[in-house]
């Protein structure tokens, strides 16, 4: 994209009080971002009100800046890139759903964008169970040739990011702020990493913070993109239970995983389940869903073998963070006590292990290793 068509549709975009709908009508009045920028202010009120059909022509000092910004943030790495509505490669799927982006910023790759894809959604508290079950469902699903969509959400969504990315299939990261503001923080590791074999993704420009109607406007997105949903753990009153409702609304199949009907993170799923969304105990029970003329033999001879295989075992200091672990949950003071190490290398390897499925995280504080003694 050269900067004067970049420069056009971020003044489209982010001029005040235009709004999507409103730059959804001019694009459908005058065609393209650069014939409304260049209209007359009387021609552009035939869509908007008079004050937005003015600013479109004088922009502001901070818009101006914006533009400049994005257009060196793409200069400065080969694996950024945007993407616009009437793009070759827009993603068809998205194209299908009620409220299609007119702009989304990436970083990774691109071609992902065109794979047969699953979202994975779940809570931002679950249960060991339920991070380890999101965890191995995203790795058998990149194993079968599925790619994992998700919102980069700590806890079940970052489990199936991690998943995934074991598999040549890859994972997409929809996030809820600009791609320059990763949110949360903590699973910035992560997100350097999807960025590397996956593909982060925006609607939002650059500086946008995250806010909560950010997050819930990015729901359609995860919801649109994959071909269908699955509810790992859920509240009934979530950002998860939204997504499978928009998912259902574009047609898509909703898949949960029934878990304890006694388990509070266990009730959206009951709920969805009693809603008609198909339960799942396996990766077989989606594949089946999604590909249904492919006989199970096959499906297996995709997974190579029902469970997926454990993952080799740390070496180095991380091997030895295992060692002293144990398989009973261990407190971070107890482990400091086994190895000796300080605070802030202790939280790095353990955060490293977190990422790679080998640890769990629990309440209190407290850390497990995950896989049989």
């Amino acid at each position: 994209m050269e900067r004067s068509e970049l420069a056009a549709w971020l003044q489209l975009l982010e001029t005040p009080g235009v709004g999507l709908a409103g730059a959804r009508r001019l694009l459908a009045g005058l065609g393209s971002p650069q014939a409304v920028i260049g209209a007359a202010v009387l021609t552009r009120q035939q869509w908007v009100a008079a004050g937005p059909a003015q600013a479109l022509g004088k922009p502001s000092d901070e818009l101006l800046s914006l533009i400049d910004r994005t257009w060196a943030w793409l200069q400065g790495d080969r694996r950024r890139d945007v993407l616009v509505l009437g793009d070759a490669d827009y993603p068809a799927a998205l194209l299908q759903t009620a409220d299609p982006p007119l702009l989304l910023y990436l970083i990774g790759r691109r071609e992902l964008l065109a794979a047969e894809s699953l979202a994975i959604i779940g809570s931002r508290r679950p249960t060991p169970q339920g991070r380890e079950k999101a965890h191995e469902l995203a790795h058998s699903l990149g194993q079968a040739g599925l790619t994992v969509v998700s919102g980069l959400a700590l806890g079940i969504e970052a489990a199936a990011h991690a998943g995934a990315l074991k598999g040549a299939c890859g994972t997409i990261a929809v996030l809820g702020s600009g791609l320059d503001q990763i949110y949360p923080s903590s699973p910035q590791r992560l997100a350097d990493e999807i960025a590397e074999r996956g593909l982060l993704l925006s609607e939002y420009s650059l500086g946008s913070p995250p806010t909560q109607a950010n997050f819930l406007r990015r729901n359609r997105i995860i919801a649109g993109l994959a071909r269908g949903c699955l509810v790992v753990e859920a509240a009934p009153r979530s950002g998860s239970m939204i997504t499978a409702r928009l998912a259902a609304e574009a047609g898509r199949p909703v898949f949960a995983v029934p878990g304890s009907s006694h388990a509070p993170c266990s009730k959206g799923g009951q709920q969805l389940l009693r809603q008609g969304a198909k339960p799942i105990a396996r990766v077989e029970d989606v594949l089946k869903e999604l590909r249904p003329s492919r006989t199970t033999a096959s499906i297996r001879e995709s997974l190579r073998d029902e469970q997926p295989a454990d993952p080799p075992e740390p070496d180095g200091e991380k091997g030895l963070v295992l060692a002293a672990m144990g398989y009973e949950p261990v407190s971070l003071d107890a482990l400091q006590a086994r190895g000796g190490w300080s605070t802030a290398q202790l939280n790095a390897l353990l955060l490293d292990l977190e990422l790679s499925g080998a640890v769990t995280r629990l309440p209190g504080q407290l850390f497990q290793r995950q896989g049989q003694a």
